[in-house]
């Protein structure tokens, strides 16, 4: 349903937590302070606890903001605990025997960050959805059991961040009953949460924690008491140079694990989305930064991290009686079906959202657990046609935001190549361009652009820009600094990018100190790639997309550090189910729609690959992510339909071709490959596919005989090591073998893309693709694509073709087609009320 602008451009509330003390002079209250805290004008609250008891003999002693230098918040409470800590009398209620400069003394201790002793305070419950992933996961491994004793069941989370991962994986374990859980990530920077999160929660008291970082002697672990060993791949399951068990993971091989949990892991996913998010940074930094990110030297474990997610027990040395897998990205898993619905447990933004807005509507006056986790609103805008004719063109005639934010130089050398445009989009953010304020006013609107509208202004108080490079951080810095830029210069510019910024977590702390509290302050961080990922700063509450991004999940994973909550939880010290939200909602400023529209589209349809209907998958993330799009004269919502109509009416017919280009939609793995080989009809068929026979005999054979050669030298590897000679046959024999499959899978590809041709000469519509196909138009089929429709039907069924990934593709093809023309005034097909997909028809909405 579309909402008003007002209600999407709804105001910013403005809080601010503040520590206070008074004293009373009266003898029964001699030498205390009372201390508390609140977000209102401290002398009203002060004046609103006594008036009632008709007291005034009092004096505010104290009036100081409750923040941390890194702009994080403390309550009274811990003001109060750390008071008692240093032998202060606690004496009654909020009332301490001390000073003000004991008090002052103890927020300078605060805010400066030291950590107060003492473990286990925390004791909160599981969440609704916590509480379900735990026990579907534990029905479903038990379940596995039941049938075989000796299996080691695998289980996917589809979970977010804010979903609470770690503290519910530990949940899990305990109901379990897990002794021993191992927990394997990609990403070592994450270990933060894992340790927290058991040594501080008192439902683990007990647990031992254990990584490399934590030192100790694994093997000296007590056994009377659970325990969870952290680390990373490729230190854990990795070899030295002579392909053997590193020396001091031994012992890890020797241990039988209860719960194997593989954290932030994408199935494969991970080396493009570290490409693409880090391809902006200097090549150095770029690898520092990969390194950093997903950990080092994976480069080499590719093969064995497909075979991981196909068959751990081949894979792994060591011994378990289950897998967990954490992603909030694993949109190749869902894909391809490497897990079924029964092994899955979903919790997305939109679950997340959903769950906020009816628990608010059930619990009216109760604090809402998801109500500090705010709402993403996209906005994308199209540019001045003088701006557009700078940087558009090539394939796809789309604003390409790389080429417009070109620079060259580092520092204070660097130049935008187009500075003058640049200087125009400056001017046309903050409502400032006069060319564009005279357009408008003859269109009689003024849409709300970021910097120029009251209603977004309070959201872009610090604000991430994410730009294609390097140069380009430098040259906006730059040119946000020069004299004429008077507007700019109330922000702090911190530049977050190049060797100077840091690596990795290097780069926050001058973020957080530029921020502070966040109240006082306006600040603009600049990155091509730093800071995306695994990292929280609350008071970012937009971000401008400046550069572009291929993949749905590097752009919603850059999206999503805006949604991180900032809040102020018992706000005047009295209510602990009270909470202050001070940012309900969170923006995503594009500048490059179609761009920005075909990400929402895939994001969308990723989250829901067992959807039929694209479109259903899109309406749902949209209700929850409200997307304003700015035309050039007027700003207004779009739907779902108008979502998929312009991503894919403005999508080029090639980028549409190349959905039938697509490695996703052939399957050439060991199993289906040997499905062909055992069935003689399907081996003729495909010899018939254009060009297989340049091949050569026995292809298929030849590729799993050496697949099975090269699994036999990895598995023998572990065992013992290789001779010189076995290590070099097995070099050559997995480049022959892996050069091969990739020709066997092209070969079928090049078949997928002769279906296009075939749609574009039918004339059914209302049909399914397999339909037409070997139902009516067969002969038009063997024409066009060279298969006899029983050929085609019996690879289908061998699943040699992926029928999800082509009902999206045939989709995308039909709707392109309609948006195409309808924008001409002409319709495809008149009357036309459903799509017929590949093997499903889907209603047209009315």
């Amino acid at each position: 349903m579309s909402r008003p602008i007002e209600e999407i451009l709804s105001p910013k509330p403005s809080a601010r937590p503040r520590i206070y003390a008074y004293s009373i002079a009266d003898a029964a209250h001699s030498g205390q302070l009372k201390i508390g805290q609140t977000t209102r004008e401290v002398p009203k609250r002060v004046a609103e606890q006594l008036q009632t008891a008709a007291i005034s003999n009092y004096t505010i002693e104290l009036d100081e903001p409750a923040e941390r230098d890194d702009g994080t918040i403390f309550s009274d409470h811990e003001v109060r605990a750390a008071l008692v800590k240093k032998g202060f009398e606690n004496h009654t209620l909020e009332w301490v025997r001390c000073t003000v400069q004991d008090v002052k003394t103890v927020l300078h201790e605060l805010r400066t960050g030291q950590k107060l002793a003492g473990t286990r305070h925390e004791s909160f419950g599981m969440r609704a959805e916590q509480a379900e992933a735990v026990e579907k996961t534990a029905t479903y491994f038990e379940s596995i059991w039941a049938e075989n004793p000796k299996a080691a069941p695998r289980f996917l989370w589809n979970a977010k961040m804010r979903f609470g991962k770690t503290f519910t994986s530990y949940q899990l374990a305990k109901k379990l009953g897990a002794r021993r859980v191992l927990v394997v990530t990609f990403k070592p920077a994450v270990e933060d949460a894992w340790q927290t999160d058991l040594e501080s929660h008192t439902d683990f008291d007990g647990w031992q924690y254990m990584s490399r970082n934590t030192g100790g002697d694994p093997t000296q672990i007590d056994n009377k008491r659970p325990v969870v060993y952290f680390g990373s791949f490729q230190d854990l399951l990795g070899r030295d140079d002579a392909g053997n068990i590193k020396a001091r993971n031994e012992w890890l091989h020797t241990v039988n694990w209860d719960l194997v949990v593989f954290d932030e892991y994408h199935f494969g996913a991970w080396r493009d989305t570290a490409k693409e998010l880090f391809e902006g940074e200097d090549d150095q930094v770029a690898k520092k930064e990969t390194k950093l990110e997903y950990a080092g030297d994976l480069e080499g474990m590719n093969e064995e991290l497909g075979a991981l997610s196909d068959k751990e027990t081949e894979f792994l040395p060591i011994t378990t009686r289950a897998y967990l897998y954490l992603s909030g990205t694993p949109f190749r898993a869902l894909a391809t079906g490497e897990f079924i619905e029964e092994q899955i447990f979903n919790w997305t933004y939109t679950d997340e959202q959903r769950a906020k807005e009816a628990f608010a509507k059930s619990n009216p006056g109760k604090r809402n657990p998801y109500g500090a986790l705010p709402q993403m609103r996209l906005l994308t805008y199209q540019m001045p046609d003088e701006l557009l004719a700078v940087a558009s063109g090539g394939e796809f005639d789309e604003f390409d935001l790389n080429a417009f934010f070109e620079a060259t130089g580092t520092e204070a050398a660097a130049q935008f190549k187009h500075k003058d445009d640049v200087q125009k989009w400056l001017d046309i953010i903050r409502g400032g361009h006069l060319a564009h304020s005279a357009e408008l006013l003859k269109v009689g609107t003024r849409p709300p652009f970021p910097y120029s509208d009251a209603r977004l202004l309070p959201y872009l108080q610090h604000s991430f820009w994410y730009l294609p490079n390097v140069p380009a951080c430098h040259a906006m810095a730059n040119l946000l600094a020069e004299r004429h830029n008077v507007f700019w210069h109330g922000y702090k510019v911190i530049v977050a990018a190049g060797s100077s910024a840091g690596i990795g977590l290097d780069a926050l702390p001058p973020v957080r100190k530029a921020i502070g509290s966040g109240f006082d302050t306006k600040t603009i961080t600049l990155s091509c790639g730093k800071l995306t990922t695994g990292v929280t700063v609350p008071q970012w509450s937009s971000i401008l997309m400046l550069r572009n991004l291929k993949s749905p999940e590097s752009y919603f994973q850059a999206a999503f550090r805006v949604q991180s909550p900032w809040s102020i939880k018992n706000p005047n010290g009295d209510n602990p189910n009270e909470e202050e939200i001070l940012k309900p909602v969170c923006f995503v400023f594009d500048f490059a729609p179609t761009r920005a529209l075909r990400q929402v589209s895939e994001y969308g349809i990723g989250l829901s690959p067992n959807e039929s209907n694209p479109e259903s998958a899109v309406k749902d993330l949209v209700s929850f992510l409200p997307v304003l799009a700015y035309d050039g004269a007027n700003m207004t919502q779009i739907d779902a339909g108008g979502i998929l109509d312009i991503a894919m009416a403005g999508t080029s017919a090639t980028l549409l071709a190349r959905k039938w280009e697509s490695a996703l939609l052939v399957n050439v793995d060991n199993n289906t490959l040997r499905r062909i080989l055992d069935d003689p009809e399907a081996m003729k068929a495909v010899e018939s596919i254009e060009g297989w026979r340049s091949l050569g005999d026995n292809i298929i054979e030849t590729i799993i005989n050496k697949s099975e050669r090269v699994k036999e030298l990895k598995n023998k590897a572990k065992d013992g090591g290789l001779t010189p000679k076995e290590k070099r046959e097995l070099s050559a024999e997995e480049r022959e073998y892996k050069s091969q499959r990739k020709l066997v899978q092209e070969k079928l590809i090049k078949f997928a893309t002769r279906i296009p041709a075939f749609m574009y000469l039918t004339d059914f519509r209302e049909n399914t693709l397999q339909d037409v196909i070997t139902k009516l138009e067969p002969e038009l089929f063997r024409t066009v694509t060279g298969l006899t429709v029983k050929d085609f039907h019996l690879l289908v069924r061998l699943k040699v073709f992926n029928t999800e990934h082509m009902n999206q593709a045939v989709f995308a093809f039909r709707r392109y087609e309609d948006a195409s023309l309808r924008y001409t005034g002409i319709e495809s097909h008149k009357g036309l009320t459903h799509y017929g997909l590949y093997d499903t028809v889907v209603a047209k909405d009315a």
